[in-house]
């Protein structure tokens, strides 16, 4: 196992296709041997497969992770209107799922599960009275296999995130920090954020991405270290909460994405905070 001062290195799977292959080559190449592990293939017809690869290889998971097929992140506005839990065409299939993923993460015997919920409105009464609902009762079920939901960071501030986990005060609930999507959304800085979050944040997304320069839409992803995220500051910021999770890298743009993953490697490995 390598890590990044005391932190674990994690990769995302679906970074790399969820590719077992091309999984164990960064392995290989790099010793790292943690997963953010997308449940979603588990849940298809080859998914006793995928899971038994899993353990016959000896990968170990920091967290899992669901995603939900109606989400469009082809805007800011489509991601909002179709993403996480919100959408009411699609409530009863995305709670199904999000059961299912507690359920293999339960079996898995991990003790986080992370998605996108989708966007807070606190100015919409009835909107986050339904969203509150629906968290309450996914946590709940969390709550009983022994499963800790983290909602990613980004399309909401860390402020409008911690008004909400405070409002909800569920000990199944917290927040696995993607510094990049801060930064991709345009909801804030995200050392700010870490300081925000601090005693929710069990688990970290190492991507970078420079802001947009034109108000409304996405900003870009870039390997680490070389976008606005400030990557050593950010590094620095988790210590100072005394952060005890993993970094799980997530690569999602890019010609040269394993390349990409082993750079961040082994810029935390070299990291002397």
């Amino acid at each position: 196992m390598i890590k990044c001062n005391d932190w674990p290195i994690s990769v995302c799977t679906w970074s790399l296709g969820n590719d077992f292959d091309k999984l164990g080559q960064l392995r290989d190449q790099t010793q790292i041997n943690h997963l953010n592990f997308a449940v979603a293939p588990a849940m298809e017809k080859a998914g006793d497969k995928y899971l038994a690869r899993l353990d016959k290889e000896g990968w170990q998971i920091s967290c899992t992770m669901i995603s939900f097929p109606q989400e469009d992140y082809s805007t800011l506005e489509s991601i909002k209107v179709t993403g996480g839990i919100i959408p009411d065409d699609y409530w009863d299939k995305n709670k199904n799922l999000v059961l299912q993923a507690i359920d293999i993460t339960n079996q898995l015997g991990i003790e986080y599960l992370m998605f996108h919920f989708g966007f807070l409105d606190h100015s919409d009464k009835d909107g986050i009275s339904k969203f509150t609902d629906r968290v309450k009762l996914l946590a709940n079920a969390a709550a009983e296999k022994k499963v800790t939901l983290l909602m990613e960071t980004g399309q909401e501030t860390a402020t409008d995130l911690r008004r909400f986990i405070e409002q909800l005060n569920h000990p199944a609930i917290a927040v696995n920090l993607d510094p990049a999507n801060i930064i991709l959304y345009d909801k804030g800085e995200p050392i700010e954020a870490v300081r925000t979050l601090a005693q929710w944040i069990k688990h970290i997304h190492i991507k970078d991405a420079v802001r947009t320069k034109t108000p409304g839409s996405w900003g870009s992803e870039v390997p680490w270290g070389t976008g606005e995220v400030k990557s050593t500051e950010f590094l620095k910021a988790l210590q100072e909460i005394n952060f005890a999770g993993a970094l799980a890298i997530e690569r999602e743009g890019g010609t040269n994405r394993l390349g990409d993953i082993k750079t961040a490697a082994e810029a935390l490995i070299n990291f002397a905070g």
